[in-house]
């Protein structure tokens, strides 16, 4: 479970990085660089030589008669729109840009003027705090520059949100795929191993300890962040064992290539897939009927297979792909961690299902 609070931090730290960037690149080339120049420019000001910044005290002033938007943009606006008040936020928004800002340039004007009064940028703050010249160019630029501000920070909030939603209901579902699992396995196994025990088969220490390794396996080790794949690889080989002792006249088949040591992956991920397999195939009900798996991990990709013989037909059992709450988890947990990454198809024909899972890791 930490694993996803940890990717789910690392996708949050990732987008609060947008908001925030976005809000310093508008400040830097919007209020810095293009605000400065058009107020120079519509300045009745002497042009000074080649300088870059020929008049700094203009670009102070356009950066701190800017400064009031704050609340708005990083505060009011969101808030507005989280409770769906738009007829507040636009009387707001007349209210900011048309009045507010009227002031807000005189009052800033007048505390420029008072330190340059005596310097030919004087002249400049003199006309600004002067009257309510309102300037609608510069409004409108304002307007959309840090409204966009704004509805970045809101759509970064909800998605924050949807995330946090998202992880919920998935700890949620893997805590019921867990529970689901746990009973079901451990019944069944049971009752195998008393099967087995009545018989005097001599195996039955070694399934014993076997059952032991994997519920150890579920209960703890699968409570870790990420675990290594050779832990869900032995995992797997009990499980095919412990079923092809249950049906020992099924062909059940498990093909694997040497697994790197050092590749981490979510805990009990394919379990899915194969107890989907083994929950519907025929070999429980048909001598020879076949479960045939195969695990390949070559040039970071992960490719996994499963193909089940399909149960007979009867009145009873009219659903095709068989699926449920594990079908939907692991869909679930792939687009979080593997988006973009994966490909999960299941299919069918007359005879067999198949799952067939592909990531790039």
């Amino acid at each position: 479970m930490d694993f996803l609070n940890e990717f789910c931090t690392v996708r949050e730290k990732n987008t609060i990085n947008f908001p925030v960037i976005f809000e310093v690149l508008i400040w830097l080339f919007y209020v810095g660089f293009y605000k400065y120049s058009y107020l120079v420019d519509h300045a009745p000001l002497p042009v000074v030589g080649n300088a870059v910044f020929p008049y700094a005290q203009i670009g102070i002033y356009a950066v701190v008669s800017s400064l009031y938007l704050i609340p708005y943009y990083r505060w009011a606006v969101p808030r507005l729109l989280y409770v769906k008040r738009y007829l507040s936020l636009f009387l707001l928004t007349v209210v900011v840009f048309v009045f507010i800002t009227t002031y807000n340039n005189i009052v800033v004007s007048w505390l420029f003027f008072q330190f340059t009064q005596h310097q030919p940028v004087g002249a400049f703050f003199d006309r600004e705090s002067a009257g309510f010249f309102m300037d609608w160019n510069m409004i409108m630029t304002d307007f959309i520059a840090f409204l966009s501000i704004a509805f970045a920070r809101f759509s970064y909030q909800n998605q924050r949100e949807r995330h946090q939603i998202e992880r919920d209901h998935l700890k949620l579902q893997l805590t019921m795929l867990k529970n689901q699992l746990q009973p079901h396995f451990l019944f069944n196994t049971l009752n195998s191993l008393y099967g087995m025990s009545l018989v005097g088969a001599k195996e039955t220490p070694r399934f014993i300890l076997l059952l032991s390794n994997m519920m150890q396996y579920i209960l703890y080790d699968c409570d870790r962040p990420m675990v290594p794949i050779q832990g869900e690889v032995n995992f797997m080989e009990g499980y095919f064992e412990l079923e092809q002792k249950k049906y020992p006249e099924a062909s059940i088949t498990l093909l694997m290539n040497k697994v790197p040591q050092e590749l981490q992956v979510p805990p009990m991920l394919l379990l899915p897939l194969i107890e989907n397999s083994f929950k519907h195939g025929r070999h429980k009900v048909e001598n020879g009927a076949k479960v045939e798996t195969e695990l390949t991990i070559e040039n970071n990709k992960l490719e996994f297979f499963i193909k089940n013989d399909k149960m007979p037909k009867t009145a009873f059992n009219k659903k095709t792909i068989p699926g449920g709450i594990g079908l939907v988890n692991i869909r679930k947990r792939l687009e979080l961690y593997y988006p973009d990454r994966h490909t999960l198809l299941l299919t069918e024909d007359e005879h067999s299902y198949l799952a067939r899972l592909t990531i790039n890791l």
